[in-house]
């Protein structure tokens, strides 16, 4: 993440550390007295560590990080997704957790012209939902793969809004450093520049190919070397239904 998106993400934190401070001793109390949770969102592809934001985020504050399953909240029955949203956060309000809601825009998605009651009754749900992240005094933190289906009411009263990008090449090159560790065994010809200007992956993906080139070194009871890693690419490209193209391997190709 480059300085701009941490510092959003730290003043996101700092909302709920100094929030007694700031409310109580400060007396900000008496002239906010709506939307004093924070509410954060976390917008970007696949596997570029929106997850991982969350959880890094709950460490900060010392707080547990409540999983929210979708699934269960949304209901096909008139006034029975509201009755579980109600619950969720008054439960929420007394254990002191952040709610985190991944895939939120199936939870949060626009709203429609009404044409029938079956819109009438999604957008009434829509308004609830909303209303309730405002009025909870915690943290709601939602990821999303799909920005524009966000109802833009949702957006304008949300308190923090962070994209996460593909890593470039110089991001790329770091995470396929990182992510092997030290203790790792690893073979002279593990060329990770060459892998990060070449292939342009998310760092999800990285850590996937590195894992389970690892394993495969590991059955031979070899250091980690390009061979593997090139087995472990074109494993994690035919489980995307790809197929990796042997010029883009270069001279590690067949």
């Amino acid at each position: 993440m480059d300085e701009e998106q941490k510092d959003i993400l730290r003043l996101a934190c700092s909302r709920l550390n100094f929030a007694h401070k700031v409310g109580c001793d400060w007396g900000f109390d008496k002239t906010v007295v709506y939307g004093r949770g924070v509410s954060v969102l976390l917008y970007g592809p696949s596997g570029t560590g929106k997850t991982m934001a969350a959880q890094i985020m709950a460490a900060e504050t010392g707080m547990e990080l409540y999983r929210v399953d979708l699934s269960r909240l949304s209901s096909k029955y008139v006034g029975e997704t509201e009755k579980n949203v109600s619950k969720l956060f008054e439960e929420a309000k007394n254990l002191n957790i952040i709610l985190f809601f991944d895939e939120a825009d199936s939870l949060f998605s626009k709203r429609t012209d009404i044409t029938d009651s079956n819109d009438k009754f999604a957008n009434a749900e829509t308004a609830f939902i909303l209303q309730q992240v405002e009025q909870y005094e915690g943290m709601c933190i939602l990821a999303t793969n799909l920005y524009k289906n966000f109802d833009s009411a949702f957006i304008r009263r949300i308190s923090c809004v962070v994209k996460f990008s593909l890593p470039d090449e110089e991001r790329r090159y770091l995470l396929w450093k990182s992510i092997i560790p030290e203790k790792a065994p690893v073979s002279p010809d593990l060329d990770l520049r060459f892998l990060a200007e070449n292939f342009d992956m998310s760092g999800s993906e990285i850590k996937s190919v590195i894992y389970t080139a690892a394993f495969i070194a590991a059955e031979k009871d070899q250091p980690i070397s390009m061979n593997h890693i090139i087995k472990a690419l074109r494993i994690d490209f035919a489980k995307a239904g790809k197929l990796l193209s042997e010029s883009l391997l270069g001279p590690y190709g067949r």
